[in-house]
């Protein structure tokens, strides 16, 4: 059968004070009332059955998860007993549902994206899926359609197209580039943003990970064994730890053979600090950011304002390239160009103050 799994582990640093250590930024309302994790489940559920949907994320958010998905089944949101970065994380999905399904798809998705309009992405798994069945032995990854030259994000270079199917064999994956590779990149149609989503056959991604990264192979092994019995709990906190720490992309996806790409063409956010709003909602007439119901603004420019609490008025005055982001017990207030340095700012917060406003 073919399931999605949504990767929502992540903390989000880089959006204090809204995003904090016991509420990650997956599961902030700050797009209209909704969370970035709800919109995630809203583009996957038309294609999906709830039952075969999972949820990755860190113990610390399950039950901030299960909340914002009531109807994802309560024992397929899977809390990771500590952070072992998206390869650790994927191959225990992979685990866990080779267990059930040996002949299990799985479509990989974060939860900490937007895309729009959601059936670009559909339309796109979908096409995966039936190409992953008919392929097995080879793995699916998305690349979004560049609208800049980013510095920000990894790249994948695409090949020949199979047939006319909208599939690209993949030639390389670059790391973030500077900027005038990235300029390179981005007038040659051969590159794509790696957008981190990816479609193959749980039990291949098993073997790959076998052979190219073979310290997972006991602990995947003895997690498998004991799952769904009266160790799991206790196996899965022994063995996951003894995981590497590596992301998918390093770990497997750099060297495995079968790789290949679809264009998404669409509006692609991934949610990584409070600038990159600039890409999704709209400016006012003085380029000012807005993300907050209640607020006046007078004489303010190319500034970013933000906050859940649509009751709570912000008011602001001569603002020029300023962020503030508010919070119940906490509001930053900075410059656009150190919004950067926020990791920074929270290690001297913490040196003074402990975890309290962590």
């Amino acid at each position: 059968m073919d399931y999605a799994v949504i990767m929502a582990g992540g903390t989000g640093k880089r959006l204090w004070p809204l995003s904090r250590v016991k509420r990650p930024k997956q599961v902030l309302k700050i797009l209209d009332g909704e969370t970035l994790l709800r919109r995630c489940y809203q583009r996957l559920s038309p294609m999906f059955d709830n039952r075969n949907i999972i949820v990755l994320t860190n113990s610390q958010y399950v039950d901030t998860v299960r909340k914002n998905l009531p109807e994802v089944p309560y024992n397929n949101v899977i809390a990771e007993p500590a952070v072992r970065d998206t390869a650790g994380a994927i191959g225990l999905a992979a685990t866990v549902l080779t267990k059930y399904d040996p002949e299990a798809t799985m479509a990989v998705v974060t939860a900490d994206q937007l895309i729009e309009p959601a059936e670009v992405l559909q339309n796109a798994i979908k096409k995966a899926i039936k190409f992953v069945n008919q392929n097995p032995e080879n793995i699916i990854t998305f690349g979004i359609k560049p609208t800049y030259a980013s510095t920000q994000f990894g790249y994948i270079k695409c090949g020949r197209a199979v047939n006319d199917s909208g599939i690209y064999k993949v030639m390389e994956f670059k790391e973030k580039p500077d900027e005038e590779t990235a300029a390179e990149y981005f007038k040659d149609k051969k590159y794509l943003w790696n957008s981190g989503m990816f479609v193959w056959k749980a039990k291949t991604l098993l073997c790959l990970m076998k052979e190219f990264l073979p310290e997972s192979t006991e602990p995947l092994k003895n997690i498998h064994r004991d799952w769904d019995g009266p160790n799991q709990q206790q196996s899965l906190v022994d063995w996951f730890m003894l995981l590497p720490k590596i992301s998918i992309d390093y770990a497997i996806m750099e060297k495995a053979p079968g790789v290949h790409a679809i264009k998404l063409d669409c509006r692609w956010l991934d949610m990584g600090s409070f600038v990159a709003l600039a890409d999704f909602i709209n400016s006012d007439n003085n380029k000012n950011i807005v993300a907050a119901g209640t607020n006046e603004l007078l004489d303010c420019e190319n500034s970013i304002i933000v906050t859940e609490d649509q009751e709570h008025l912000i008011a602001c005055m001569g603002l020029k390239n300023v962020l503030v982001a508010h919070s119940d017990d906490a509001t930053l207030i900075c410059s656009i160009d150190y919004a950067h340095k926020i990791k920074e700012l929270l290690g001297r917060i913490e040196t003074k103050h402990g975890d309290r406003y962590l």
